[in-house]
């Protein structure tokens, strides 16, 4: 053995013994049992949030969908280690929170239900009481496709509600394509959007006609538009619209055809339509406006808009209002009254419709922002409406 070998065995060593010395992660103690330190929702629709972290000097749960609306609730410590904040009754719902703990955020780790981002750092929670229980009713299914996107030179996958009861020879369905918001993966929709639970409720109670819900991802990274590349302040001059384009490519090049050749669907325009929340509102203007051939209802839920994000297609077809009216058998536009993230999008693309005279639906939400507590019953509402016979 040489000189350099020795020298390595003898660094591998010191490194090895330095691995040692440092004192590994602690777990809570078998003793403890886990429903004293994992967060709970209690009989009176209070919240016990809390943590086993018996190394830290202060934790927070900080509650809230967006940074301005944040609200964080110092936790206090037992002698185990275990940190706990008990909230006031919560309205039947599904919350979103994480925990500071001296300022590092961190999901709830001892909870399953993270929300669906490309960067994972909050977690979930439901008060139950609505129509985002699981109830003992017909469950549709949930189908998960895989696919390559040649236009994206990529693997694909989306999800598909399927109601129950359909079979290869049922009559053709029609479809709902819906699209998540910025940053959140294709499991937002089913995951945090509760799509399959609010599908089946409602289809229970009479409420919404038998339809597929196609939910693909909104996000392409298509080139030139990934999302991580660009700062918050040039998003919208840049990987909006690139983004968008290649979204539309795929949409009705490869989804619509694949879903199309997998199950018996309607494909004139009065079986079709398209919604989206966020991002994703902005996905279902720009190619809603662009194939007004193939869609007849649309919900644009807090989406940018073609007013502060160019798209010289979609401001071409907002100059034919008759011919919008003729197609569309509705337009809804859904808006928190304190967003400020799209706020003004929205309530502009109102103004614009209005002044051309297009027919629109106009829903503002008081007292609520940028969040699931807008798009989810926007969502709720808006299915009720979708392929019904002309009055």
């Amino acid at each position: 053995m040489n000189f350099r070998c020795r020298m390595l065995g003898l660094s591998l060593a010191v490194w090895s013994q330095s691995l040692l010395a440092i004192p590994l992660p602690q777990r809570p103690p078998d003793t403890l049992p886990p429903e004293q330190y994992i967060s709970r929702v209690n009989a009176n629709n209070t919240i016990t949030w809390q943590l086993w972290a018996p190394a830290a000097k202060a934790v927070e749960v900080v509650t809230g969908p967006t940074p301005d609306r944040y609200v964080s609730h110092p936790m206090t410590k037992d002698e185990r280690g275990i940190w706990s904040f008990v909230s006031e009754p919560m309205q039947p719902s599904l919350y979103e929170y994480f925990f500071n703990v001296d300022g590092f955020r961190s999901v709830d780790t001892g909870s399953a239900q993270a929300k669906p981002q490309r960067q994972v750092n909050t977690s979930l929670i439901l008060v139950p009481g609505s129509l985002l229980d699981e109830r003992n009713v017909p469950h549709g299914e949930i189908h998960t496709l895989s696919y390559h996107s040649p236009s994206l030179n990529r693997e694909r996958q989306l999800s598909v509600w399927v109601p129950p009861g359909t079979r290869a020879d049922s009559p053709p369905l029609p479809v709902l394509y819906y699209y998540h918001g910025f940053g959140d993966t294709a499991l937002s929709a089913p995951v945090q959007g509760r799509v399959p639970q609010i599908m089946d409720n409602l289809l229970a109670e009479g409420k919404i006609v038998p339809m597929l819900v196609v939910m693909p991802d909104t996000e392409t990274d298509a080139e030139g538009a990934i999302p991580e590349s660009f700062a918050p302040a040039t998003r919208r001059d840049t990987f909006y619209p690139r983004n968008a384009l290649a979204a539309d490519k795929e949409l009705t090049q490869e989804i619509m055809p694949l879903i199309a050749a997998r199950y018996a669907v309607r494909k004139e325009a009065e079986g079709q339509a398209l919604a989206g929340l966020s991002q994703g509102g902005y996905q279902a203007l720009v190619s809603g406006m662009r194939h007004l051939d193939k869609f007849a209802w649309l919900g644009i839920f807090s989406g940018v808009t073609t007013e502060t994000v160019p798209d010289f297609r979609v401001a071409a077809q907002l100059k034919k209002p008759a011919a919008i009216n003729r197609q569309l058998r509705l337009l809804t536009l859904v808006s928190g009254e304190e967003d400020i993230i799209t706020g003004r999008d929205m309530t502009g693309l109102k103004a614009q419709l209005d002044q051309s005279g297009i027919h629109n639906e106009w829903h503002p939400y008081p007292k609520l922002g940028h969040e699931m507590d807008v798009w989810r019953p926007a969502y709720i509402d808006f299915v009720q409406k979708l392929f019904r016979p002309k009055d």
